[in-house]
């Protein structure tokens, strides 16, 4: 019988394993002391396209809480952007932290995080 891990069961695994395990291409961290922006982006696959997902701000328990987040979530992406048919591949976005702390710089600098990645990511 295959043994298929989910994501809860890769909690104690490191970081470099969760991604193997969730077959994931890239975790992409951004941090920004001026603004306080936390951001992480998980690009799971990109073989139909660039990687698209919407971007979610929470106050995570933790960063490891954060990062299991961003990559079940781009995981989870792949799979709904292949059944609707669109050739676009997985993504996601985590920003950590309090939404009260959203200011026009902070989503800017956020949006310069986005821009750097030269369209392998298109957040929603």
């Amino acid at each position: 019988m295959l043994a298929i891990k989910t994501t809860e069961s890769i909690q104690n695994e490191s970081i470099f394993g969760q991604l193997t395990t969730l077959e994931h291409e890239q975790l992409l961290i951004c941090q920004d002391k001026d603004t306080g922006l936390k951001a992480l982006i998980g690009i799971h696959n990109t073989v139909l396209g660039p990687a698209l997902g919407g971007t979610r701000l929470w106050s995570y328990a933790s960063e490891e809480a954060a990062i299991r987040d961003v990559l079940r979530l781009s995981r989870g992406m792949t799979f709904k952007n292949a059944l609707a048919g669109l050739n676009l591949g997985g993504g996601k976005a985590v920003l950590i932290g309090d939404p009260k702390l959203k200011t026009e710089a902070y989503l800017r600098r956020f949006g310069r995080f986005i821009e750097s990645l030269g369209g392998r990511y298109v957040t929603a």
